[in-house]
C-alpha cells in the first residue's frame, strides 16, 4: 500500500492499530479506505457496491468493539471487503477469487477474525446467537455482533434465529444494514415497513428520553414501557422486533462516524438482545456505483475514471438461452409463470420481468418460499417455472421432496450454475444438484450440452405432467444456434453424437465438448445422454453389446452423482461391463475460474483421456503421443 497515498490506512495492519488511532481521525481512515477499495476491486474485479456502503461501519465496529475476542459474524460475505482490509489482509485483496487468492467470503480458515464462513444469506444471526449463547454457557464476557442486510432478513431463517434470541436473551447485537437493496431492489412487506420505520426518528428520540428518565426495573417503568411500545405500534412498525424481544434502536446514518460510534457505544454496554437499524447506501462514494446499484453489485476490472463499461455482444449463455425461451414460451402458454428467489438478473429474468410483469414473482431470499409457493400454483392449474441457482436450491431441499415431488406437481426447476461455478468458491459451486435430486421419486432430470438442447429440454420439462428439472452451467455456450420453436423430445431418449469403438463415452450435459475431442481422437462412441432421470436403458443395452466398456462424464460429484445411476442399472441387469466414472471429486473445490476448475477435476479434454489411458489402456489402439489431447 503507498503510505503517500493512504498515510492513515497504511499504518493499520489490524484492529489493534485501528483502535490505538484517534477517535477523530476515523473518518480520514474511512475515506482512504473507501479510496483503497475502490482502487483494488478496479484491479482485480469482485463485489463492489455492498462493501463500499459498510466502509464507515466496519470501521466503528473493529473500533469499537474488541474483535476477534469480540466475534464479528457478517451475512452474505458481500460487504466483507473493507473488514479484510482492515484485518491484515489489504496486501493480498486484489488477488481475492482468483486461484490460491482470498477467498471471495468471510472464511474461519483464512483469519481469526472470519468468525462464521459465509456464502448463502440470512445466516449471521442464528450463527451470532450460538456463539453468544456457547459464551454464556462458558461464563465468557464477550461480545457477539451479527452484520445483516435487509435483502437477508427477506429469509424466513432470519426471522426463526430472532424469535428463539429474543426467548433466550443473550447478549448479542444484529446490526440491520438497510440499503434498499439485494442484489436488485428488495420487495416485500419487510421493505415497505422498514421505509416506514425512516420517518420515526423523532419518534424514537422522545422513546429514549423517556426511558432514560424513568428506572427501568421500577413498577411505573415497566408500565409506561408497555404504554409506549403500543403507543409506538400505532405509529411506527419497529414493535416487530421489540415483540420477538429485541430492543430496537435506530434508524440512524450509517455513514455518519459519530453518529454510529455513539449509538455503538451506548447500545455495547446494554444487555441482552439488541437491534440497531442503520441506514446505508449501497456504492457510496463512487457516484457511478450510487446511480447503478445493480450494475456495481460485482464488476470486473475497470478503469475507476470511466466506469464499468458495457462489453460487446458476444457468444450467449445459457442463462441467455433460457431467459428468451422463457418469454416465448410465456408468450405460447399464458398458464406460465416465472418464480426467482431474489436472483432475477442472475437468473436471465429481467426481460421476463419486463414483458409479463404480472406473471413474474420475486419473492425475496426465500427458496423454501418459493418452491412451496410454485407447488401451490401447480394444484391450481397454473405451470410454474422456477429458476434458481443450483446451490440455492439446496436451501429448499425438503420443499423439492415434500411438497413437489411427493404429490407429483408440475413444477420446472430451471437450475442455473450447475457443476463448477467459478471465482465465487465453494459457497457457490453446483456440485451436487444430480445427487440430491436423483434420490427424489417422480423427478425428471436433464443435463443439456448446448444451447439448442437448452431449449429443447426446457420445453420438455414445462410440457412434462410433473416435476422436471433442467440444469445448465454458467457461463457461455457453444455457439450452437439455439433456435426459436418451442417443440420438445422423446421423455428418457439419449442421441448418439458418434459411433466408435471398444468404449462408449456416456456424457452428461456440458462436458460433451470436452468428450467430444476425446471421441475423435480415441475412435470412442461419444452419446449425449440428455436425461439423467429417467436413462435411456434401451441404447444402454444396446452399446453393452459391442463396446467393451463404459465412461461416464458430468459436471456433479461422482458420488450418488448421474454416473451412480448407470451403475445401479448395469448392476441390476447383471452386466459385468466396466464403468468408469468421471465427475467431479468428494472434496469441496477452492475459487479459480472455470476453466482451471474442470481442469484440477479432470473434466477437460486432456483429464478425460488420461484418465481413459489409466484404465482402459488395453483397450485403446496405438496413437502416438503427440495426438494426445493436450
Amino acid at each position: 500500500m503507498d503510505a503517500t497515498l493512504f498515510p492513515h490506512l497504511s499504518r493499520i495492519g489490524t484492529p489493534e492499530d485501528l483502535r490505538l488511532c484517534p477517535e477523530a481521525d476515523l473518518p480520514v481512515i474511512a475515506e482512504e479506505l473507501r479510496r483503497y477499495l475502490i482502487a483494488s476491486v478496479a484491479t482485480s474485479g469482485g463485489h463492489f457496491g455492498a462493501n463500499l456502503g459498510v466502509v464507515e461501519l466496519t470501521v466503528a465496529l473493529h473500533y469499537l468493539f474488541d474483535t476477534p475476542r469480540d466475534r464479528l459474524v457478517w451475512d452474505v460475505g458481500h460487504q466483507g471487503y473493507p473488514h479484510k482490509i482492515l484485518t491484515g489482509r489489504a496486501d493480498r485483496i486484489t488477488s481475492i477469487k482468483q486461484k490460491d487468492g482470498l477467498a471471495p467470503f468471510p472464511r474461519r480458515d483464512e483469519s481469526a477474525y472470519d468468525t462464521f464462513g459465509v456464502g448463502h444469506s440470512s445466516t449471521s444471526i442464528s450463527a451470532a446467537l450460538g456463539m453468544a449463547l456457547a459464551a454464556q454457557r462458558a461464563g465468557e464476557a464477550r461480545r457477539v455482533v451479527a452484520v445483516i442486510g435487509d435483502g437477508a432478513m427477506t429469509a424466513g431463517m432470519a426471522y426463526e434465529a430472532l424469535n428463539h434470541g429474543g426467548d433466550v436473551e443473550p447478549d448479542l447485537l444484529v446490526v440491520l444494514n438497510d440499503n434498499g437493496m439485494s442484489i436488485s431492489e428488495n420487495v416485500g412487506g419487510l421493505t415497505k415497513m422498514l421505509a416506514r420505520l425512516l420517518v420515526s426518528r423523532r419518534l424514537n428520540a422522545l422513546r429514549e428520553r423517556a426511558k432514560r428518565a424513568m428506572p427501568r426495573r421500577s413498577l411505573i417503568g415497566r408500565a409506561v414501557k408497555r404504554w409506549e411500545e403500543h403507543a409506538k405500534g400505532m405509529f411506527v412498525p419497529s414493535t416487530l422486533f421489540e415483540e420477538l424481544g429485541f430492543h430496537y434502536s435506530g434508524p440512524i446514518d450509517g455513514h455518519d462516524l459519530p453518529q454510529l460510534l455513539h449509538s455503538l457505544r451506548t447500545i455495547r454496554e446494554l444487555p441482552g438482545p439488541q437491534l440497531l437499524h442503520v441506514i446505508t447506501t449501497k456504492g457510496k462514494g463512487y457516484e457511478p456505483a450510487e446511480k447503478a446499484q445493480i450494475e456495481y453489485h460485482a464488476v470486473g476490472p475497470f478503469d475507476p475514471a470511466r466506469g464499468v463499461q458495457a462489453k460487446p455482444p458476444g457468444k450467449a449463455t445459457f442463462t441467455d438461452v433460457f431467459g428468451d425461451w422463457l418469454c416465448d414460451m410465456a408468450k405460447a402458454d399464458d398458464r406460465l409463470v416465472g418464480i426467482t428467489p431474489a436472483m432475477r438478473e442472475g437468473s436471465g429474468l429481467v426481460r421476463f420481468s419486463r414483458e409479463y410483469p404480472q406473471r413474474y414473482f420475486d419473492v425475496g431470499i426465500a427458496e423454501q418460499h418459493a418452491v412451496t409457493l410454485a407447488a401451490g400454483m401447480a394444484c391450481e392449474g397454473t405451470k410454474p417455472v422456477v429458476a434458481i441457482y443450483s446451490t440455492f436450491l439446496q436451501r429448499a431441499y425438503d420443499q423439492l421432496v415434500h411438497d413437489v415431488a411427493l404429490q407429483n406437481l408440475p413444477v420446472l426447476f430451471a437450475v442455473d450454475r450447475a457443476g463448477v461455478v467459478g471465482p465465487d468458491g465453494p459457497t457457490h459451486a453446483g456440485s451436487f444438484d444430480l445427487s440430491y435430486a436423483r434420490a427424489i421419486p417422480n423427478m425428471m432430470i436433464m443435463a443439456p450440452s448446448d444451447e439448442r438442447e437448452c431449449r429443447l429440454l426446457l420445453s420438455t420439462g414445462f410440457r412434462h405432467d410433473g416435476p422436471a428439472l433442467v440444469r445448465y452451467p454458467r457461463g457461455v455456450g457453444t455457439s450452437v444456434a439455439a433456435g426459436s420453436d418451442l417443440a420438445g423430445v422423446d421423455i428418457g431418449k439419449a442421441v448418439v453424437r458418434r459411433r466408435g469403438q471398444a468404449v462408449a463415452l456416456l456424457v452428461f450435459g456440458a462436458p460433451l465438448v470436452a468428450a467430444a475431442k476425446v471421441a475423435e481422437l480415441l475412435d470412442f462412441t461419444l452419446v449425449d445422454m440428455r436425461f439423467v432421470k429417467p436413462l435411456d436403458t434401451a441404447l444402454l443395452a444396446e452399446l453393452a453389446q459391442f463396446h467393451a466398456a463404459f465412461v461416464s462424464i458430468e459436471d456433479n460429484a461422482v458420488a450418488g452423482g448421474a454416473g451412480s445411476g448407470v451403475g445401479e442399472w448395469l448392476m441390476a441387469e447383471g452386466l459385468g461391463i466396466p464403468l468408469l466414472q468421471l465427475g467431479l471429486p468428494d472434496r469441496f473445490l477452492e475459487h479459480a475460474s472455470r476453466e482451471q476448475l474442470l481442469a484440477e477435476a479432470g473434466l477437460d479434454p486432456a483429464g478425460i483421456e488420461g484418465a481413459v489411458r489409466r484404465r482402459f489402456g488395453t483397450l485403446l489402439p496405438a496413437h502416438p503421443a503427440r495426438q494426445q489431447v493436450g
